[in-house]
């Protein structure tokens, strides 16, 4: 009897020609429909200042049971840094002038500068699962023997770093009211961020200026701040989940592959339906960082037509929850592993 056993470079090499095979398959959804772009904004936009006015007007008349009405619109706020998100990658209008001014207007209420925001994403999309590319745009991750080689006192900030409260508490909050106010990490890269950033400051500051001076600060703030809080920790909590699972794919340049780093180190966040719905389908996000120019409407698209995609990298919500465990690199076993799984194979 003949062995047929194959090599680990044949298997990448395998892997990596089926992942290309699956870029020129899906070049024939990125074609975006202007009417039903125009149709999605409209259906985020419209409800989430409803919600904000309703919620508004019934603080300054005492009535703070409608602070519940916050929830809502904090998930309306994620749809639409979702639709902020695909004009970034040029794939909700086909004119990329189009893209632009509605990702800088959706900005000012997603308090995300849009050509700062969308230039530190270009660079995570080109460099996601790169070892030797890591620091802009995505979670910072540090392998197992770089974990080890820090004194006490760098495993200490790391450890601080991941912790849940940091991740999805502190962390969201200053990104998004904090660190967005300045182009942080491209304060040398020329006049482009400095000028998205603050021209989004500008916009942000001008209606809550007004908002204050009509209802007062206490209300403005109490209104405000939760939409945006829970909006970002949704938002950094997508992220995480989108790369942080215990099977995704890291190695270094001379092994990296972009197509192969895209499908096989991105997550299909199998969510329900109507979580589906406000997340704009990112949770499909193998497919989209194979090929960023799909409309997200048309991402579940995808996966009706090709069911085989259903399966590599899902994840559920249930088991999404394990995933906040997982903060070291395991090199030996490629995959992440948590500092407990460290701990013990020191030991």
């Amino acid at each position: 009897m003949t062995s047929h056993s194959t090599t680990p470079d044949a298997v990448t090499h395998d892997a990596v020609q089926a992942a290309r095979a699956w870029t020129k398959v899906l070049a024939r959804y990125r074609e975006p429909s202007t009417a039903r772009s125009v149709f999605e904004l409209a259906v985020t936009i419209v409800p989430f200042i409803g919600l904000w006015t309703v919620t508004a007007f019934a603080v300054v008349a005492g009535h703070y049971w409608a602070l519940v009405l916050t929830i809502p619109a904090a998930g309306f706020l994620v749809r639409l840094f979702m639709l902020q998100h695909d004009c970034g990658h040029g794939s909700l209008f086909a004119r990329r002038s189009l893209n632009d001014w509605t990702g800088r207007v959706i900005g000012v209420l997603t308090f995300t500068p849009y050509d700062y925001w969308r230039r530190t994403h270009a660079v995570h999309h080109a460099t996601t699962g790169n070892l030797d590319q890591r620091g802009i745009g995505d979670i910072d991750t540090l392998t197992v023997a770089e974990y080890r080689a820090l004194s006490r006192w760098g495993r200490t900030k790391y450890w601080l770093y991941r912790h849940p409260l940091v991740m999805f508490g502190i962390g969201p909050a200053w990104l998004f009211i904090c660190q967005y106010r300045l182009p942080i990490g491209l304060m040398r890269a020329g006049m482009t961020p400095w000028t998205s950033t603050l021209a989004t400051n500008l916009g942000i500051a001008i209606p809550a200026g007004l908002l204050i001076w009509l209802m007062g600060i206490g209300p403005f703030l109490l209104v405000q701040l939760p939409i945006t809080l829970m909006a970002a920790t949704a938002g950094v909590w997508l992220f995480y989940v989108q790369h942080q699972f215990e099977e995704t794919h890291w190695s270094e340049q001379q092994d990296w592959n972009f197509q192969q780093a895209a499908l096989h180190g991105s997550s299909h966040y199998d969510l329900p339906a109507v979580l589906r719905w406000f997340t704009g389908n990112i949770g499909i996000h193998h497919v989209h960082h194979l090929s960023s120019k799909v409309p997200f409407y048309r991402l579940p698209e995808v996966l009706e037509h090709h069911p085989e995609l259903r399966d590599m990298g899902r994840i559920t919500f249930l088991e999404s929850l394990r995933c906040v465990k997982l903060v070291l690199w395991d090199e030996q076993q490629r995959r992440l592993v948590s500092f407990r799984d460290v701990r013990m194979a020191a030991a």
